[in-house]
């Protein structure tokens, strides 16, 4: 079994350096893949340097800013090309905790798609301001029940 986390980054400097080392701590059979969309505080750099270190870690540059969603498609067909069975999508700002990837392995050997949500239990996002948190929080609310669909956090699909 092969495991792909998708980690984009846009200015996660920071952030990257750290949350490397712990989804690569969960398993060994996880694999990080940095989608980095030309960060001018280095992003790339730092995680090229992290890729040195561990072959477990690869990166993508990309020219520009291109956005999640096109990352997280670019992502998806490396790990295609690639041959990895499981595929998982994370934040580098920490909102996905690292530690949670051993459930979702766990969870997939039975389930055919498994979805983490940061709703479930109230609200268990970190390190985003009250704006961006109250605006994903209440549109997932407001799209529930449009939708009638029931999951919690629409936006982690």
């Amino acid at each position: 079994m092969r495991a792909l986390v998708i980690i984009p980054t846009y200015n996660e400097r920071e952030n990257v350096g750290k949350i490397i080392p712990q989804v690569l701590a969960i398993d060994d059979r996880i694999d990080v893949l940095i989608v980095d969309d030309n960060s001018p505080d280095g992003t790339g750099e730092m995680a090229d340097e992290l890729s040195r270190s561990s072959e477990r870690t690869k990166v993508m540059h990309r020219e520009k800013k291109l956005g999640l969603g096109s990352a997280y498609v670019t992502g998806f067909k490396y790990a295609l090309e690639h041959e990895y069975e499981y595929v998982f999508e994370m934040d580098a700002d920490f909102s996905h905790d690292p530690k949670d990837l051993s459930r979702f392995l766990h969870e997939a050997q039975t389930s055919d798609l498994v979805v983490g949500s940061r709703y479930i239990h109230g609200v268990s996002v970190i390190n985003w301001p009250m704006s961006r948190l109250l605006l994903s929080y209440f549109a997932n609310v407001y799209a529930r029940i449009i939708t009638g669909v029931p999951v919690y956090d629409l936006t982690g699909l």
